[in-house]
């Protein structure tokens, strides 16, 4: 057995004198991408927080946020209906009635509108990182709020940044989420969308992953001719992003998260931009490494519409 083990070592050093490394070494190399760059890049959140207040397609209606209260007995520690508390169970948790998964900021699957289409449960684990192209229309829309993202304005950035990388994700920046607060008319037409040339040039030509938009829906066409091609040529899209104002045009990643419910329609989702170093908004991992986390400067209370928040006495 000694002399098993006294050749184990020795092959183990010749592995290593030779330059050949023992299989049972971990490869770490993108443990070195994260220290080199992800760690230093600035973090921005393309994010909308969904609440029972925000703007919603009118035909939905909003979400009811409650305390979570006990579904049956147990041990006698708590009774059916009963809310849990900090102080009498030590913990409290949340009830959300949802009325759509069409909800805030979204990752709209083809099932959406196609019978056939994928679900959001059917999406691949790859659609969690990706490179980042922002087409900038929001001095269009400013002259005319119903403006359509055209070729003309892939063309302009391709002009600028050169072809946009296969399997990006395109996000049409028109500033259309700073009216978010207005939620009658966030919903309303006229809004920005993109034309169904222009989605085509995007999906069948540059072969992105999806294009996302800050309204919540693609176009303002009486059929919804761009939502329909795309869901049903089995594409996805992001609806209802922020912050794509404070995201570079071109060298950016975004990070893609979304609740996984089986067969869902929908996906609550959240963008997150990964943005260079240098770059003027965001912040990095060694300026907020997460862990711990601040306190509140006051208790979490329930405000009217059940959302919880930090509340001062009185």
């Amino acid at each position: 057995m000694k002399k098993l083990i006294t050749f184990v070592a020795a092959f183990a050093i010749l592995l290593i004198t030779i330059g050949v490394t023992p299989a049972i070494s971990a490869d770490t190399e993108l443990w070195d991408v994260y220290n080199k760059v992800l760690k230093k890049a600035k973090y921005v959140d393309l994010t909308h927080a969904f609440s029972p207040t925000i703007a919603v397609w009118p035909g939905f209606g909003n979400a009811k946020f409650k305390p979570a209260v006990a579904g049956r007995e147990y041990k006698g520690y708590c009774k059916i209906g009963e809310a849990f508390e900090y102080k009498k169970h030590g913990f409290i948790a949340s009830s959300y009635e949802l009325v759509t998964d069409q909800y805030g900021t979204q990752l709209d699957p083809p099932a959406h509108f196609y019978e056939y289409g994928a679900t959001i449960s059917d999406l691949p684990a790859t659609y969690s990182i990706r490179p980042l192209v922002i087409i900038d229309i929001h001095e269009k829309v400013k002259k005319d709020p119903g403006y359509h993202a055209t070729i003309q304005d892939i063309k302009a950035w391709e002009a600028k940044y050169g072809k946009i990388p296969e399997g990006s994700v395109v996000a049409i920046r028109s500033d259309w989420h700073k009216k978010w607060k207005e939620t009658e008319r966030f919903a309303q037409k006229p809004f920005p969308g993109t034309k169904l040339d222009a989605l085509k040039l995007l999906h069948l030509e540059r072969k992105i992953l999806f294009h996302g938009h800050e309204p919540l829906d693609t176009d303002t066409t009486p059929n919804l001719e761009g939502e329909n091609w795309l869901l049903k040529n089995n594409f996805c899209q992001a609806e209802g992003m922020t912050n794509l104002d404070k995201v570079p045009e071109a060298g950016a990643l975004i990070l893609i998260g979304f609740a996984k419910p089986e067969g869902g329609t929908g996906g609550y989702a959240r963008y997150i931009a990964v943005c260079p170093p240098g770059w003027k908004y965001g912040k990095s991992i060694v300026e907020l490494p997460g862990a711990p986390l601040p306190k509140q400067p006051y208790p979490n209370k329930r405000d009217k519409n059940g959302v919880l928040r930090p509340t001062p006495p009185g």
